[in-house]
């Protein structure tokens, strides 16, 4: 069933229920790795609000999270611009610290916050994405952890948005081919 959200048409992606068991196995995953460690997530406004409260919910290890919001996208398009809106204001030298991220595309908006992460020393600096989108990629950012690798489609859901609507939809849409 097709989802309209102002003038553009979303058709189901992926299901609720596959969302939260990748996360499940990513959060397997970073308990193994992190545990004992406490690690510090970092989580990326506004579209990883969703992503980081189901992930940190399966995480049954000594952990901290923190939320910044960096932005780069205007309606379907990146607007090649990363803004900082809300900075970090933990001391993150020696920590180890897992940024938390909903979509990966074209590797801007990470590409420039992680130099100002790793000039601040932590012990260890991942990334953990829900989506990775690498077709329009075009700059390189390392994803240790991931839920999906999906095709070049805007979606919306899930915490993701079409121009601030959409992110309460529990299941990710994608924009309908025409």
């Amino acid at each position: 069933m097709p989802l309209q959200v102002f003038d553009k048409a979303f058709v189901p992606f992926l299901e609720e229920a596959t969302i939260i068991g990748k996360i499940k196995e990513m959060a397997a995953q970073l308990k193994n790795d992190y545990n004992g460690k406490k690690p510090l997530f970092i989580a990326i406004l506004n579209g990883s609000f969703m992503f980081a409260s189901d992930l940190f919910k399966e995480l049954d290890i000594e952990a901290e999270i923190c939320f910044i919001k960096l932005a780069s996208y205007k309606g379907t398009k990146s607007s090649g611009q990363v803004i900082t809106a809300i900075g970090l204001d933990m001391d993150i030298k020696d920590r180890h610290v897992i940024i938390l991220e909903d979509i990966i595309d074209t590797g801007k908006t990470l590409h420039t916050f992680l130099p100002q992460l790793i000039n601040q020393q932590p012990a260890s600096l991942k990334v953990a994405v829900l989506l990775d989108k690498p077709e329009p990629r075009k700059f390189e950012v390392p994803i240790e952890y991931r839920c999906f690798v999906i095709p070049n489609k805007f979606v919306l859901g899930y915490g993701l948005d079409y121009d601030g609507l959409g992110r309460n939809i529990r299941e990710i849409y994608q924009l309908q081919e025409a």
